[in-house]
């Protein structure tokens, strides 16, 4: 394939990321998970290419320079991750998420989970890609066992949020829209638990720190996770964080 869509490139990079808790994904028992990597710069791709297929588990299935170019390459291709850099020429990663995440939201297959490339670990532009569907980011700079990290958590469903960044990522954006702008009464479907549940997802804890606040089970946790996400319709804890703030029941001054 061309270089905007498949085939290798050289050069090296590393990423990184604050992963989340593995949540069931769709990765077909068996088969290693399929990524495509797009950047405007082949030696980006190589790069990242290089380190994921160093990995038994994980198979790099095409490559893409620019938006445009993902959107096709995800329809054709159909991969479980998707790294998307934000910044290229022609339709940039934000445009590209929304849209591959839109196409899968209306296939009988499930949508691939975008990962955003950031060099910024506090980024206007990342929380508008979680609010495209994105399921988390990750930093170019970090080490390579970051980047694999990453791969498979939001390929079995996870999401790529810690505390610190996810405070950070979202203070940044809360402070330009200070105003609700979810629908809060969808809030009234959860129970007491699940909203607190969904408070402390917001702050960026995982299901293990959950648990020892709450001083209960992490299997107890993760129920809890699961039924709130359902109850408010949202695909993974991005989604839910992005919620939380946006119908106000969390603010950054919290």
């Amino acid at each position: 394939m061309s270089d905007r869509v498949g085939g290798r490139a050289n050069g090296a990079v590393s990423g990184g990321a604050v992963a989340g808790d593995l949540a069931g994904g769709s990765v077909p028992a068996g088969r290693p998970i399929h990524v495509l990597i797009v950047d405007d710069q082949a030696m980006v791709r190589g790069g990242l290419r290089m380190i994921l297929e160093a990995e038994d588990d994980i198979r790099v299935i095409g490559e893409a320079g620019d938006g445009a170019a993902a959107i096709d390459a995800a329809r054709l291709l159909r991969p479980e991750v998707v790294l998307m850099d934000i910044q290229m020429t022609g339709m940039d990663g934000l445009e590209a998420t929304r849209r591959i995440v839109e196409a899968g939201e209306g296939s009988a297959t499930a949508a691939p989970r975008v990962v955003i490339l950031t060099t910024f670990e506090v980024d206007e532009y990342v929380f508008r890609a979680m609010r495209a569907g994105a399921s988390g980011f990750l930093l170019k700079n970090a080490p390579p066992d970051d980047l694999v990290a990453a791969v498979r958590v939001v390929a079995h469903g996870g999401a790529l949020l810690g505390p610190t960044v996810t405070r950070r990522l979202i203070e940044a954006f809360v402070a330009a829209t200070p105003s609700p702008t979810a629908d809060r009464g969808a809030l009234r479907h959860l129970t007491e638990r699940e909203r607190e549940v969904l408070v402390l997802v917001a702050r960026g804890l995982a299901n293990t720190e959950i648990a020892e606040r709450l001083v209960v089970g992490e299997a107890t946790v993760k129920s809890h996770v699961s039924s709130m996400l359902s109850k408010l319709g949202l695909r993974d804890r991005v989604q839910a964080v992005v919620f939380a703030y946006e119908s106000g029941l969390v603010s950054a001054r919290d």
